[in-house]
C-alpha cells in the first residue's frame, strides 16, 4: 500500500477551475494505477477518473468527460485532477486512490483500489 494525501480543494464559482493534487509516499508509486473518486452527502462514492501506471491512458466517467483531466508525474509521486467548467453538481469530497497491479477488479469500482487518501472538499457555488 501507499499513503496518499490530497490537496487543492476549495470553494469556486460555477464555470471556474480547480486542480487537485495527490501526493504518494513510497518508492512504488509508478507500479500503481491511480484513480479519483468523489462522494457527495447522502450519495455513494462515485468513480471520476483513472490513469494507467505510465500515465499514457486515462479514462473518465461520462459526467466529467471533456471537463476534467487526470495526469501524473511519477518522478514527483503525484497524481493530478484538473477540473474545468465546474458545475454545482461537482460538489463533493474528492478522494484519490491507488490500484495495485495486477488487478482483475472493475477499474471503476472502489474495490479495485487498496489505498485511499483522506479526501479534499470541492464546493461549486451557482
Amino acid at each position: 500500500q501507499v499513503q496518499l494525501v490530497e490537496s487543492g480543494g476549495g470553494l469556486v464559482q460555477a464555470g471556474g477551475s480547480l486542480r487537485l493534487s495527490c501526493a504518494a509516499s513510497g518508492r512504488t508509486f509508478s507500479s500503481y494505477a491511480m484513480g479519483w473518486f468523489r462522494q457527495a452527502p447522502g450519495k455513494e462514492r462515485e468513480f471520476v477518473a483513472r490513469i494507467s501506471r505510465s500515465g499514457g491512458i486515462g479514462y473518465y466517467s461520462d459526467s466529467v468527460k471533456g471537463r476534467f483531466t487526470i495526469s501524473r508525474d511519477n518522478a514527483k509521486n503525484t497524481v493530478y485532477l484538473q477540473m474545468n467548467s465546474l458545475k454545482p453538481e461537482d460538489t463533493a469530497v474528492y478522494y484519490c486512490a491507488a490500484a495495485p497491479f495486477p488487478n482483475s477488479a472493475d477499474p471503476r469500482a472502489p474495490s479495485a483500489y487498496d489505498s485511499w487518501g483522506q479526501g479534499t472538499q470541492v464546493t461549486v457555488s451557482s
